[in-house]
């Protein structure tokens, strides 16, 4: 079996892949779907009728060009270059605009490079009419790869922010950003599956990011980092964030597994880096240490941290925790990924299997603490 890795997705860097995947909707395709009218997700009909609560319509080319001119004004390529013109490119959404300037979201991975002492980078933005503007760092937040940058141009176009939580394996969506610095890209593709625990490391921070995925088959390549994911009806499901290779390394593009961070989990951390007066954001904090060396199923909690949530709930130190929120717990990274897809104050139950065999389920309230500590 061929050994899977993940990687990010910015500029020009070699993660790894064989193929692209193929567009679910062809130039020429037209099919019968059913909307549903709360959510605007899209189910296939057989009959070419709708039940209660869908309305009908066709779905094809038109449609996604009309997804496309409402998206693509509100989707940027942000540069991070050095003095001689050499960096990465990532994409990006404007999410705020008003008569002061602009916010755009992308990923923390995008712009990390400027973020080290000493490295001459320099940051911008290309707008969808071809305009580069200078652009500052408001804030990042690298357990959860999001980053906000700001830009002096006032009123620009704003991608309108979708539900996470109600997409289904199936719906359709479509990707945008800058793939190798191609401006512009727009594919198209379904939700391949959902709460796809990735994690992923900056090669200039020993900090990991952990994401709760939406993976999609939707062709996603280098410099797709931070473009939005959108659904059918062009509203901003998730952030592209990462892809995976088949490990082989010989070549950097996309083969059909591709990962996006929920928009839903993101939107409480776009809101805190721009809201605070910090500008740092916050993560949930359960309050143990896992055993990285422990290969049975489940996370053992090796450590607690004094005063945690962990210790107030009552979970010992030897448990096993095999379930989080309703979730499946396989190892430890998974763990991490469904703690952090929650939100500081949160409570939840933790199933465990405690040091004596038996299993017990805890009612933890999430601590916080700050997100890039």
């Amino acid at each position: 079996m061929s050994k899977l890795s993940i990687g990010f997705i910015a500029g020009a860097s070699a993660i790894g892949g064989v193929a692209t995947a193929a567009n679910t909707l062809t130039a020429n395709s037209v099919v019968t779907a059913c909307a549903d009218n709360r959510t605007g997700a899209l189910y296939a009909s057989t009959s070419g009728t709708c039940g209660s609560g869908k309305t009908a319509v066709s779905v094809g080319n038109g449609s996604i060009k009309n997804v496309v001119a409402k998206v693509q004004p509100s989707v940027v390529t942000v540069n991070v270059l050095d003095t001689s013109g050499d960096g990465d490119t990532g994409s990006g959404s404007v999410i705020k605009s008003d008569s002061t300037g602009s916010y755009i979201v992308t990923n923390n991975h995008v712009i990390d490079a400027m973020t080290v002492p000493g490295n001459p980078y320099t940051l911008s933005v290309n707008l969808n009419n071809g305009d580069k503007v200078d652009a500052t760092l408001v804030g990042r937040d690298v357990s959860y790869d999001l980053a906000v940058i700001h830009i002096d141009t006032p009123n620009l176009p704003v991608i309108a922010f979708g539900d996470s939580s109600t997409i289904s394996i199936g719906d359709p969506v479509i990707a945008f950003g800058s793939p190798l610095g191609l401006n512009g890209t727009v594919t198209s593709g379904i939700v391949s599956a959902l709460n796809r625990p990735v994690t992923t490391q900056s090669t200039n921070s020993s900090t990991q990011s952990y994401v709760d995925a939406i993976q999609t088959d939707a062709a996603i390549n280098p410099g797709n980092s931070g473009g939005p994911l959108t659904d059918s009806q062009g509203r901003m499901i998730g952030i592209n964030s990462a892809i995976a290779s088949d490990g082989s390394g010989t070549s950097s593009g996309s083969i059909g597994l591709g990962f996006a961070i929920p928009i839903n989990e993101a939107q409480r951390t776009i809101n805190e880096i721009i809201n605070s007066p910090t500008h740092i954001s916050t993560r949930p904090v359960l309050g143990v240490y896992f055993d990285d060396s422990y290969t049975g199923d489940g996370a053992e909690v090796s450590q607690l941290v004094s005063g945690g949530a962990a210790e107030k709930a009552g979970i010992p130190v030897g448990a096993v925790i095999t379930n989080i929120g309703g979730s499946r717990i396989p190892d430890d990274q998974t763990a991490i990924v469904r703690i952090r897809a929650y939100a500081p104050g949160a409570t939840i139950s933790i199933t465990a299997t405690l040091p004596d065999g038996t299993s017990k389920v805890f009612t933890v309230t999430l601590g916080s603490a700050p997100s890039n500590q």
